[in-house]
């Protein structure tokens, strides 16, 4: 491993913006290319979003965990929340499904992440929280 972070932070919607520079910065020794940087910006803010959204309900006094670990081949980053869990992940995951249909949603954002991600594992228990482990080859 080449290096590691781990954070722990509230669920408010700022903090993206955030962890998005983090990453980034993170980032930039490795040489990656900008749509590298961008598509794992894009994984990290859609699963962020669906911890605040979808797992907290929108409450800012909840908190998120990330670890993103750095190796020569790949990144490996693990995003982890306490919140209400996801009954039935299959369904999750599938396009355009969302928790919050009575809102203008367009989905949970799995396709997005599976699509910029090389291996992404998402396990959730009801009531219990969900922990997203993905990984993006260089």
């Amino acid at each position: 491993m080449e290096n590691e972070v781990r954070l722990t932070f509230l669920s408010k919607r700022c903090n993206i913006a955030v962890i998005r520079n983090m990453l980034g910065a993170m980032l930039v020794d490795n040489n990656p290319t900008i749509t590298f940087i961008n598509e794992l910006k894009t994984v990290v803010s859609e699963a962020i979003t669906n911890a605040i959204v979808h797992g907290y309900d929108n409450k800012e006094d909840k908190y998120i965990e990330m670890n993103v670990f750095l190796y020569a081949d790949c990144v490996k980053i693990d995003i982890i929340d306490k919140g209400c869990g996801i009954e039935d992940v299959a369904l999750a995951r599938e396009a355009l499904y969302s928790t919050k249909a009575d809102e203008e949603r367009s989905g949970l954002g799995f396709t997005i992440m599976e699509m910029f991600s090389d291996s992404l594992i998402v396990e959730s228990k009801k009531g219990e929280g969900t922990y997203l482990h993905l990984e993006k080859n260089w």
